[in-house]
């Protein structure tokens, strides 16, 4: 997030305090990735945004608040992705759209590691609020994933419970990749997950011919 020019320069007030709040975001994430949630400072973070501390609190009453706009930005980000990419895939078959869903979410966490960090590890660490937050975003991509979803083998209905289990299980699996400091290696889990997600609907073996074509 680019900084202010100094001086008068002819900007409206709201793009200014808009230009502010984004740029706090933007250093919170990323102070988070470099010292974690319980260091972090709103000094540190008006520091890295080059916005004073009586600015900040024109924006957010706690560093509390600032970390609950830049989780829910976070969250925007991986949101966007993943419908932009099944946007993009078009009208090909489902498990396409699943799998340029997949390689889009592991692309932004591996090229984007502090966002990973706030999403998939500060944010379990930060409380109780957050954790609800956190379960909320998980269970928001499970229409996206049974949006045009084939049944089972033989026919048989996926229930929206297998769905859930299985995006909750994703999360899981990075999360527990990026708390330990293996962002670097998301991408490559690209066949893993992308076989984890298709089985319920198109069985181990239709899975993993679609996983090794990819």
């Amino acid at each position: 997030m680019d900084r202010l020019p100094r001086g008068r320069h002819g900007l409206s007030p709201e793009f200014v305090a808009r230009n502010q709040r984004d740029r706090l975001i933007a250093a919170l994430i990323l102070t988070l990735a470099d010292v974690g949630y319980q260091k972090t400072t709103v000094s540190m973070i008006g520091r890295r945004a080059a916005v004073s501390k009586s600015d900040f609190y024109k924006h957010f009453d706690s560093k509390d608040e600032c970390f609950l706009a830049a989780y829910d930005f976070a969250v925007g980000r991986i949101r966007a992705s993943v419908t932009g990419a099944c946007a993009a895939a078009g009208s090909v078959a489902w498990a396409l759209r699943v799998q340029a869903a997949v390689v889009a979410l592991l692309t932004l966490l591996t090229e984007e590691p502090a966002l990973a960090a706030i999403l998939l590890a500060e944010g379990l660490r930060a409380g109780r609020g957050i954790y609800d937050r956190y379960q909320s975003a998980v269970e928001s991509f499970v229409p996206l994933l049974r949006d045009g979803a084939p049944d089972g083998p033989g026919g048989v209905p996926v229930p929206p419970a297998t769905d859930e289990a299985v995006v909750g299980g994703v999360a899981s699996l990075l999360s527990r990749r990026v708390i330990a400091g293996e962002t670097a290696d998301l991408k490559a889990l690209v066949p893993d997950v992308l076989e984890f997600v298709l089985t319920p609907h198109l069985g181990t073996e239709a899975a993993r011919r679609i996983t090794s074509a990819g």
